[in-house]
């Protein structure tokens, strides 16, 4: 595991978090935010994804 899939995977849960808060306190603009925050965790992970089967393959 690397760095970019750990901090893709916390960048995501904390997305998520917030998203759900932001629906709890019916608070669009923190449920956006939380949505978005939760879908660049899950870029960076895939990213960390790619460099480990990159590796993998060399």
């Amino acid at each position: 595991m690397n760095k970019d899939q750990i901090k893709g995977k916390v960048e995501e849960v904390k997305g998520k978090i917030k998203e759900a808060a932001g629906v709890v306190m019916d608070d669009k603009g923190m449920e956006t935010e939380g949505n978005l925050q939760k879908n660049v965790g899950k870029i960076q992970k895939g990213l960390g994804d790619l460099k480990e089967d990159l590796k993998g393959n060399k």
